[in-house]
C-alpha cells in the first residue's frame, strides 16, 4: 500500500541519532559531531573577474526583438524613437525586422526568427561583443517555445554588461540617455584571465 498522505520534511540530524542508538556506528557518532558541509562546484566558484574595459562607440548597434504579442507595441514605441534610432546600426529577429522596415523604413539587418535561431545569433554577437543594446519586448503572458533561449540571451546581456529594455519605459530611458550618442567606457568580464584561471 503506498501512503498518499501529506509528506512531511525529514530531520537529518533525528534519522542520524536513530540510527546510532540502533546500531552504535563510530562513523554515525562522528556524524553527529560534524555539520554537513556542501562543496559549491569550480564554474560557482570562480567568476570571471569585471576589469576588462570595453568602449562603445557614439553609433551604437542596437537589437530590437518583439514577441508576437508585443509587435504592436514594439511599432508604436519605435514610430516615437524613429529619428534616433534611424542615426543607429540596427538588428532585429524575424517578423520584427521585417515590419520595422516596411512600416517605418528604417534600415534593419534581419536575422532569424526567434524560435528559429535569431535569439541565440543575438546572443552570439553579444558574447563577441559585436552589440551596444538590447531591446527586447517579450510577452509575460504568452509561454514560448523557445523559452530556454530566451532565458540564456538575458543571461549573455547580463553577464555582459550590456543595457537591457524589456518594456517600452525602459526603453525611452535608454534612448533618451545622453551616452546613447556618445562614446562610452564600461567595464566587462576579463575573458582571458577567465580562461588562464580554470587551466591552472
Amino acid at each position: 500500500m503506498y501512503n498518499n498522505g501529506p509528506k512531511r520534511l525529514v530531520n537529518t540530524q533525528y534519522v542520524v541519532k536513530l540510527l546510532y542508538k540502533r546500531y552504535r556506528s563510530p562513523t554515525l557518532k562522528a556524524g553527529l559531531r560534524k555539520p554537513i558541509q556542501v562543496k559549491g562546484s569550480a564554474m560557482s566558484d570562480a567568476q570571471p573577474p569585471r576589469q576588462a574595459i570595453r568602449t562603445l562607440q557614439a553609433r551604437k548597434r542596437i537589437a530590437l526583438i518583439a514577441h508576437d504579442g508585443k509587435k504592436v507595441e514594439m511599432l508604436e514605441w519605435a514610430t516615437r524613437w524613429q529619428s534616433v534610432l534611424s542615426q543607429h546600426e540596427l538588428i532585429g529577429t524575424g517578423t520584427t525586422a521585417g515590419r520595422l522596415k516596411t512600416t517605418l523604413g528604417l534600415d534593419v539587418e534581419g536575422l532569424m526568427s526567434g524560435p528559429l535561431g535569431g535569439d541565440q545569433q543575438i546572443g552570439a554577437r553579444i558574447a563577441e561583443q559585436r552589440l551596444d543594446v538590447l531591446i527586447f519586448f517579450w510577452d509575460p503572458f504568452s509561454p514560448q517555445p523557445h523559452d530556454p533561449d530566451v532565458k540564456a540571451l538575458l543571461r549573455l546581456a547580463a553577464l555582459w554588461n550590456v543595457p537591457v529594455a524589456c518594456n517600452a519605459a525602459t526603453a525611452d530611458f535608454l534612448l533618451s540617455s545622453p551616452y546613447l550618442g556618445e562614446s562610452y567606457d564600461m567595464s566587462i568580464p576579463d575573458a582571458n584571465a577567465w580562461a588562464q584561471a580554470r587551466t591552472v
